[in-house]
């Protein structure tokens, strides 16, 4: 399947530095992998400094490229700050943001506490604000001729969705962030684009978010009219591509890659698919009658 098979050519990202954050599993390892074989310096950040350097471990050996861990709340400003000190130390430069770092509850809003609703904003909204003006800021203030910002939202950014309101309301919050920068910033040679995943399944996210059995219950690619889920290669491709020079000229954009579940889910009929060829024929039948 090309979809599973990488798409730049190699060298689209050679030398450039990128900051990827929650880069040690899931999406981010994977959209940290791509970025290394296309020749980027990649520095990994999380709260779980151990599984940090066991991905670093695991994705040099698998690369050859170079990886720098960094321990990072991005909740903490004075973290953040603290994680592009160390870049520059590392590098002398950086060219890169992704801003992945995440957390989701899938609960009846009511159950939710305070502090669990506080928790979301805080990683997803306040984390990719603290990293975006921590890196924006030294952007400006050196004069860097290029950088690109790119943040991990969610098509529920734009219609919402019950049952993940904390998440739904942070990532609206950081789609709007990327379209409002996109045209402050680009003055300063900072382009600033979206990537709206659907259905990607990594083994800790899902776990967390359909634990036992319910992960059969609700078999992700039902939603899906491409009738599959989404290959980690796939949404890498992308990242790359975005933040690569090839998409010099795309700027505020937010970009779905869910194989058309969002749609599907939008449309006021859509449940009609569920309706057997036999039933529609009846259907025609009736309708015809009626005609007649």
């Amino acid at each position: 399947m090309m979809y599973q098979k990488p798409m730049l050519k190699e060298g689209s990202l050679k030398d450039q530095v990128i900051v990827v954050t929650g880069g040690g599993s899931g999406l981010g390892k994977a959209m940290s992998t791509y970025f290394l074989e296309l020749g980027a310096h990649v520095v990994i950040t999380s709260r779980n400094f151990e599984k940090l350097e066991r991905a670093k471990i695991e994705l040099e050996q698998k690369t050859g490229g170079k990886v720098l861990p960094v321990q990072c709340d991005v909740r903490n400003y004075a973290e953040v700050e603290a994680v592009l000190a160390a870049t520059l130390k590392e590098f002398g430069k950086v060219d890169g943001l992704l801003n992945n770092a995440a957390g989701n509850f899938i609960s009846p809003t009511e159950r939710l506490s305070a502090n669990a609703f506080d928790t979301v904003i805080d990683i997803v909204l306040k984390g990719s604000k603290n990293c975006t003006l921590a890196f924006g800021k030294h952007w400006i203030d050196y004069k860097q001729p290029k950088s690109t910002i790119l943040n991990i939202v969610t098509t529920y950014a734009w219609t919402g969705s019950a049952y993940v309101v904390p998440s739904a309301t942070a990532k609206a919050g950081v789609l709007a962030m990327t379209r409002s920068l996109a045209v402050e910033w680009a003055k300063y040679g900072i382009r600033t684009n979206a990537i709206a995943p659907g259905p990607f399944p990594t083994e800790g996210a899902w776990d967390r978010l359909l634990p036992g059995d319910l992960k059969d219950k609700f078999d992700m690619k039902n939603k899906v009219p491409v009738g599959r889920v989404g290959e980690h290669q796939e949404l890498a491709n992308l990242a790359a591509y975005l933040m690569s020079d090839f998409s010099a000229y795309i700027n505020g954009e937010v970009i779905t890659i869910d194989g058309g579940e969002w749609l599907k889910g939008a449309g006021e009929f859509n449940m009609l698919e569920d309706v057997p060829k036999e039933m529609w024929d009846m259907l025609e039948a009736m309708i015809r009658s009626k005609k007649k």
